[in-house]
């Protein structure tokens, strides 16, 4: 759940450094300084795994909420949800709740904000192809570790043109494992309930709590 939150949030917050595509480079400040403007975001999606030498293939959707650092993702039938101190992630099917403390030195405490300084280290950017998706121009940026020794081979985000919106990202990794993020649906500046980010113990009380704080 982890890495699936972190690679979400990367169609939402990077930065681009100047050592890399200038056009790359203005692209993603563009979106960037777009994503900044807005109070919230509600994001609709479609997630898509596949790896062929596995024969394996997985396709569902999510939702997630995004407020500043705070969000909830619900996705697979778990909900995780940061609250700007604490992660909880909430699993129905097993009745179970996992807290943990965010701790922003912890190289696996991921949220949103923290894609800032991943992207700004991590990555450098290239402009990709430009294709046609049902009228939308869709320019990709293509991003490829730093690190020779990453588990990922290369991201392919793809940018609506006009609006300056995240269609698409495209993740490969390097062992053929493909993750497909496509936004459904965009929407921002909602009227989000003031409880979202909160966390309520009382409406878990069946559940195991297990406190990894």
């Amino acid at each position: 759940m982890k890495k699936l939150v972190f690679i979400l949030a990367a169609i939402f917050t990077f930065n681009a450094q100047a050592q890399n595509s200038p056009k790359a480079e203005k692209l993603l400040n563009e979106v960037s300084s777009k994503v900044k403007n807005y109070d919230n975001m509600v994001i609709e999606f479609k997630y898509a795994l596949e790896n062929k030498a596995e024969n394996v293939s997985q396709e569902t959707r999510g939702d997630v909420s995004i407020k500043g650092e705070k969000y909830v993702l619900n996705l697979m039938g778990t909900t995780q949800m940061f609250d700007g101190k604490k992660i909880y992630t909430i699993i129905p099917e097993d009745e179970e709740i996992n807290i943990s403390n965010y701790v922003e030195e912890d190289s696996n405490s991921i949220t949103p904000s923290k894609m800032f300084s991943f992207y700004e280290e991590g990555y450098n950017y290239e402009m990709d192809i430009t294709q046609n998706v049902k009228g939308r121009e869709i320019q990709y940026v293509k991003l490829t570790p730093k690190d020779s020794n990453a588990e990922i081979k290369n991201i392919l985000l793809g940018i609506d043109s006009q609006t300056k919106h995240i269609y698409n990202l495209i993740q490969t990794q390097e062992n053929g494992t493909k993750v497909t993020i496509t936004v459904k649906s965009f929407k921002t500046d909602q009227p989000l309930a003031q409880n979202l980010f909160t966390f309520n113990e009382s409406r878990y009380s069946d559940y195991y709590i297990n406190r990894l704080d």
